[in-house]
């Protein structure tokens, strides 16, 4: 089996609708693929109409979080999306998201990019609008050269010099709150430097003692020494180790499916579940 626990589509900050993201995932010859919109199930009813035979989809959700003065994403799986509680706080998240966006916009304004709220906006369409899409503006007008060049502290890195704060979800509350809507947590890509700060060893371990599912070992913002230092670290708090790609269509680089999560660590995912169960498709023939 190969299994891809991470990926995003135009319901939050990929390029792919959800209909074609389980097209592609099953030509990249995908049996599981979760979709995980940042802080949004908004795409998974089309990804359930759309879902080829042969391809299973895990219905899903990437959390923003934030503690001690660092942000980190928290990725759920097969929470019940109607459990009120934690449809509130996602819904608390996504609301500030256009504030945030054109505090952004104002902030590169004032540093000499011609950046504007329309071209922004034009880019997100009907997705959940957030730094990506900003920085696709940067890419369009050349002030960068990739989505990637765009988060470092020169521009929308966290901590940069546009950045903004939103609102995001303390992650042991998140932690909290998935559970109690019977879905299973895993931090993303924890150790991802590239990105700004991580938070310590010791909160990824107070997280555990929490409850946290897994840790995102295997993606491609993690090197090999850092995905040794965190298999070991999964063993050592007794974590979930996962591989995923984050695949976000022609935004990033990353192919679909490149990197995969070990089937009986998502066999044990799906046996902590109770809010929701995996979608099995048979909407038709995989494409080759």
């Amino acid at each position: 089996m190969r299994i891809d626990l991470h990926t995003h589509s135009t319901a939050s900050d990929g390029t792919d609708t959800p209909a074609e993201l389980v097209a592609h995932a099953a030509a990249a010859g995908l049996d599981v693929v979760a979709l995980t919109d940042h802080d949004t199930v908004g795409g998974h009813a089309e990804a359930v109409a759309a879902l080829p035979e042969g391809l299973t989809l895990v219905r899903g959700a990437e959390l923003s979080c934030r503690v001690g003065g660092v942000g980190l994403h928290m990725l759920a799986y097969l929470f019940d999306p109607a459990e009120p509680e934690l449809a509130h706080a996602r819904e608390l998240v996504r609301d500030d998201r256009v504030p945030r966006a054109r505090t952004m916009v104002r902030k590169l304004q004032e540093l000499g990019v011609p950046v504007t709220w329309e071209q922004v906006a034009r880019i997100a369409g009907d997705g959940s609008v957030g730094r990506p899409h900003v920085a696709t503006a940067l890419v369009e007008l050349g002030v960068v050269g990739s989505v990637s060049d765009a988060f470092t502290p020169d521009w929308l890195g966290n901590g940069g010099r546009a950045y903004a704060d939103k609102h995001e979800l303390d992650p042991f509350e998140a932690v909290r709150l998935v559970k109690a809507a019977g879905g299973v947590t895993v931090f993303a890509h924890p150790l991802a430097v590239k990105r700004g700060a991580v938070v310590p060893e010791s909160v990824i371990a107070d997280l555990a003692a929490a409850g946290l599912d897994g840790i995102e070992v295997d993606h491609m913002d993690h090197d090999a020494p850092t995905r040794a230092r965190l298999r070991a670290l999964a063993a050592e708090l007794d974590l979930l180790p996962t591989g995923s790609s984050d695949y976000h269509g022609t935004r990033k680089t990353v192919r679909i499916g490149e990197y995969t999560t070990d089937p009986e660590i998502y066999g044990e995912i799906t046996r902590r579940a109770t809010g929701a169960f995996p979608v099995p498709g048979a909407g038709g023939a995989r494409q080759a």
